[in-house]
């Protein structure tokens, strides 16, 4: 549905129209530093603060001197799992192509479930080296994952990409003429602070052992193939039936993935107390 100057096709006032926000936060020298590229940081900062209390906090799984190394950790897997995921996953042709796109981080291009991928690596190679059980690393972090997950869909709404579909809900957002769902700000509620509150609250429980972990592909799986209904898919494709796509497609084995940890989770009935905030 189109709108013009705020207003739909019946005449009703659109709440809000995109303010097209300048993707360069500030300028240092020739150096243009991006919001995107702050909201990693961020997202990194918040991990960081998070991870540090709770290190602080008795029977913590890991000293507070290991928060900064863990945080380190999770950013390299974010970002090398973001970067080649996105490669292989969306851009086949163009890595094949010319393999040093792979390097071309400039002209943007994240993958999250990638970055997914990554982290889960880069906690093994963590959890081996520091001699942690690998499930009491990746419940310990899972809540301090989503913070950085707002912060990025938050960039995403500020770069003007991965819009929603046409609606005429009465708080979509006017973009290029056209009343669009803020998919990006949906994200940011629901895979963010929505899974940060749930996390912290059932890890206050003491639930067994991997339990937090198969909490967060479960609601991030579901919340995430929800929203690919009224995402636009990538690269305007869908995969079939004018509904199923990309992102479905590589979300659906985390809710499948979640519920068997939980399963198995609460069969073993491992508790873990150190990871509870």
């Amino acid at each position: 549905m189109l709108y013009t100057c705020g207003r739909n096709s019946s005449g009703a006032e659109a709440l809000f129209e995109y303010p097209d926000i300048d993707p360069v936060a500030f300028s240092l020298g020739r150096l243009q530093v991006h919001w995107y590229g702050l909201m990693y940081v961020l997202g990194a900062i918040a991990g960081w603060l998070g991870l540090r209390w709770r290190a602080q906090k008795p029977a913590s799984p890991i000293e507070p001197s290991e928060a900064e190394d863990l945080v380190f950790y999770v950013a390299l897997g974010v970002f090398v799992g973001g970067r080649i995921g996105y490669m292989l996953l969306y851009d086949l042709a163009g890595l094949v192509e010319n393999p040093l796109s792979l390097f071309f981080v400039w002209e943007g291009g994240m993958s999250f479930h990638g970055g997914l991928i990554g982290v889960l690596l880069a906690m093994g190679f963590f959890a081996r080296r520091r001699g942690h059980a690998y499930f009491t690393i990746t419940d310990l972090i899972a809540p301090w994952v989503a913070p950085g997950i707002f912060f990025v869909r938050v960039g995403n709404f500020i770069n003007a990409e991965l819009w929603g579909k046409p609606t005429d809900v009465p708080w979509a957002v006017v973009y290029q003429g056209q009343a669009l769902h803020p998919s990006q700000l949906y994200e940011a509620t629901l895979e963010g602070l929505v899974i940060f509150v749930v996390l912290v609250l059932y890890s206050a429980k003491a639930p067994p052992r991997m339990a937090v972990s198969g909490m967060f592909l479960l609601l991030y799986g579901v919340f995430r193939f929800s929203i690919e209904f009224i995402r636009v898919p990538d690269e305007g494709i869908y995969i079939a039936w004018d509904w199923l796509t990309l992102g479905q497609i590589y979300t659906a084995p985390m809710i499948v993935a979640g519920i068997a940890l939980l399963a198995l989770a609460y069969r073993r009935g491992q508790v873990d107390r150190r990871i509870a905030p």
